[in-house]
């Protein structure tokens, strides 16, 4: 088999599971496939049952990663749409994501490579306007740009104008992003396996400005309604594109799926107690 691997930006913190899961997938025989970059980070060299490539490709039956949850998610975008599992350690912190804590890994790294997980599909909103369309595993966020006015957003649902808010920004989050910025506005917590996405506002200048949980097949659209401002366009946290004043942008909820392995018998209200509850006490 072959294994893609994507690692944590700090290096110093997964050498010793790197190390660890190179000797493990030598024994194996599993190829494991690393980006120039990958193997830079933790002085790999061509070697068998390795490979330095300028990407992974989608020919490969495993993906691994070992980071928090932006790497977590870098990894399931790359591999949306094409059923390849990304099996994941946590080296974040909270890592809702993640598939294992960093202990027992041998053991761990066994089962990875033996298949011994379930999996879950994991849906994505994607946003588009007539110059591309981009996708996000969490959520997508308009915000008002540093130093300018409040934005002045319209939403409407299924050709149907909702309502216009003035507000900081607002949040269109996928029931596993429903826990990270939607749930920071107040907004509902989806669990996996719910058809649907939730729309929040961030600091809202109305007294009914309410989150409101949507059905899988209505798109979305969110106009610019400032005359002056343009607002930001964040896809899974990263700024993406601008949205200016009078226009529109659509976002729809499926169109592809990221696959995350997890292990036998998890679930989602485990890994809510274990992750949320855990930063509580």
């Amino acid at each position: 088999m072959t294994a893609a691997v994507f690692t944590h930006r700090r290096a110093g913190d997964t050498h010793a599971a790197v190390d660890l899961l190179l000797e493990i997938a030598r024994r194996r025989r599993v190829t494991l496939r690393l980006t120039h970059d990958e193997a830079a980070k933790h002085g790999i060299e061509l070697a068998p049952f390795v490979e330095i490539v300028d990407d992974p490709g989608d020919d490969i039956d495993l993906c691994i990663v070992l980071g928090g949850d932006g790497t977590i998610l870098t990894a399931l975008r790359r591999y949306a749409g094409t059923g390849v599992p990304v099996f994941a350690v946590n080296y974040g912190e909270v890592g809702f994501l993640a598939t294992i804590d960093p202990d027992g890994l041998a053991e761990d790294f066994e089962r990875a490579f033996s298949g011994e997980y379930d999996t879950i599909e994991l849906p994505t909103i994607s946003v588009g306007r007539p110059d591309g369309t981009w996708s996000a595993l969490n959520d997508i966020s308009v915000h008002r740009k540093a130093g300018l006015r409040v934005a002045d957003l319209a939403y409407a649902l299924a050709g149907e104008e909702i309502g216009r808010v003035r507000c900081d920004g607002l949040v269109v989050a996928t029931p596993q992003g429903s826990t990270g910025y939607n749930l920071a506005n107040g907004g509902p917590v989806l669990a996996w396996g719910v058809e649907g996405f939730v729309v929040s506002f961030i600091a809202p200048h109305s007294l009914t400005a309410r989150a409101l949980v949507v059905a899988p097949g209505d798109e979305l659209t969110i106009n610019n309604a400032s005359r002056e401002e343009p607002v930001e366009v964040h896809v899974d946290g990263r700024p993406t594109l601008e949205l200016q004043p009078g226009e529109d942008i659509h976002v729809a909820f499926g169109l592809m799926h990221g696959t995350l392995a997890q292990l036998p018998g998890a679930s989602f209200y485990h890994r809510l107690r274990e992750r949320f509850g855990r930063l509580a006490r």
